[in-house]
């Protein structure tokens, strides 16, 4: 390494007076997000199988996007088409009981009845059952209170939090209950908080009048959210995506991150029920969370555990997988005859998926964060410039961990500047340029794994 020059020391100098006056105290670079559209990637740039993907789409059929790292790697069929959900809208609907929580308006372990007048009944014969007062909040978004499967005023057929059986009805109830919190149309609800928020207009929202109760309820407009709602692939992308980034939009977090885990992971209270039917035959309460599907217990073999999803008649699917960074949107014709639990008429979809995210990772000198081979002030300057959040985002975040303890900050830039011009410690493996390129050895999906999704210069 030869020593610094005095027009190295004086643009050094430089960019620490930037540093010093903005007032920049580090932090993760922002997740980038669409705005009218997603902004496009290559399956090469995305790190992912460009062959698989095809595949995906062929086996997939309908429609339907693929995002990682909040870019649009692939798609097939029409994005915008509104297709009939179906029960993804319990997926979509619950997020109106997140909001009802955050807002403090809603507990989910109160009773049902206590935002709810005459909840439970018709039918009468379910208030002589005495159950009515014991069923909870939680017992609705988990398909434990004992409703059966229709989506109008169903009977009870079993007490609360004593069995798995999924139901329209109870998703209903709960409908019926954030109807009373809101004293709004969950749809006008929805709309304000969820949906333009994330650039879904209206006019891509169709949502259907009551098909099951009377139309109104406490002279509010009556919504469902066992099913009734239709929307486009590209829209079903960007609501799986808010869940990705744990409820949080473009610095606005839209849902706490609890809400968000609630849902993406199995509820400890209906594990193991003893259940009937289907659901007991498929032991779908061990992979079940607040209105969502998950892989928690490990189902699908292949599948990352952190995987949830979204799950209608027709196969619509909202596909999330954290420790992939991926979205998957799907919507079109059935692959089941009816709808039944089965994670074995998903599992080829949802593998190939998995799949076609797991190729080799780029190699990359660490240090060299604008990739053009050469370690020197501009790389320094290129990561602070994103930092401030004016530099377009890191094609190989991992190469501008400089200090490599997994985040990217002020310091990495620092351990840069030392290194190149004052003698400080060497960065760590793979070395900066003129050191042999080299992949990252921290295991995929652990704290210390940032990415790289391109290093040319490699």
């Amino acid at each position: 390494m030869t020593s610094p020059t005095a027009g190295s020391v004086s643009r050094l100098a430089a960019v620490l007076l930037v540093v010093s006056v903005s007032g920049v105290s580090g932090g993760e670079a922002e997740p980038v997000y669409p705005v009218a559209d997603w902004a496009p990637a290559s399956p090469r740039e995305a790190g992912m199988d460009e062959e698989l993907l095809d595949a995906l789409g062929k086996l997939a059929g309908g429609a339907g996007c693929v995002v990682r790292g909040g870019r649009l790697v692939a798609s097939w069929g029409s994005r915008e088409v509104l297709w009939d959900l179906k029960s993804t809208t319990k997926s979509i609907g619950v997020t109106a009981l997140g909001l009802a929580i955050t807002d403090g308006l809603v507990r989910l372990d109160a009773a049902a009845e206590t935002y709810h007048p005459g909840f439970g009944v018709p039918p009468a014969t379910n208030g002589d059952l005495g159950w009515v007062p014991d069923i909870t909040i939680r017992h609705l978004a988990t398909h434990s209170a004992g409703f059966e499967k229709g989506g109008g005023f169903s009977a009870l057929g079993f007490a609360p939090g004593t069995c798995f059986a999924y139901s329209d009805g109870g998703a209903n109830w709960l409908a019926d209950c954030l109807t009373f919190v809101f004293a709004a149309d969950l749809r006008t609800v929805l709309l304000d908080r969820l949906f333009e928020p994330i650039g879904i207009s209206g006019s891509r929202v169709r949502w259907r009048s009551n098909a099951y109760r009377p139309t109104t309820i406490n002279g509010v407009v009556r919504r469902e959210i066992g099913s009734g709602l239709r929307l486009s692939v590209d829209a079903m992308a960007r609501i799986g995506y808010l869940y990705l980034r744990r409820g949080r939009w473009r610095g606005e977090q839209i849902l706490s991150p609890g809400f968000v885990y609630r849902g993406a992971t199995p509820d400890a209270a209906i594990a193991g029920l003893d259940c009937r039917g289907i659901d007991a035959e498929l032991r779908s309460g061990d992979h079940y969370g607040l209105l969502w599907w998950n892989n928690g217990d490990g189902t699908i073999e292949d599948l990352p555990r952190d995987a949830y999803w979204s799950w209608g008649l027709y196969e619509s699917l909202i596909v999330v997988i954290p420790s992939l960074d991926l979205v998957v949107s799907r919507a079109g014709g059935a692959w089941q005859d009816g709808w039944v639990p089965d994670y074995s008429v998903l599992a080829p979809f949802l593998s190939l998926v998995a799949r076609s995210a797991r190729v080799e990772r780029p190699r990359f000198n660490r240090g060299d964060v604008d990739d053009d081979g050469i370690l020197g002030v501009t790389d320094a300057v290129t990561l602070l410039v994103r930092l401030f959040g004016r530099g377009q985002p890191l094609q190989c975040v991992e190469a501008a961990d400089g200090n490599n303890d997994g985040f990217v900050d002020i310091s990495d830039a620092i351990a840069i500047l030392l290194y190149h011009f004052l003698g400080g410690a060497v960065l760590a493996e793979p070395g900066p340029p003129g050191s042999p390129c080299g992949e990252d050895t921290d295991a995929p999906g652990s704290s210390g794994d940032l990415g790289c999704l391109r290093h040319d210069s490699c």
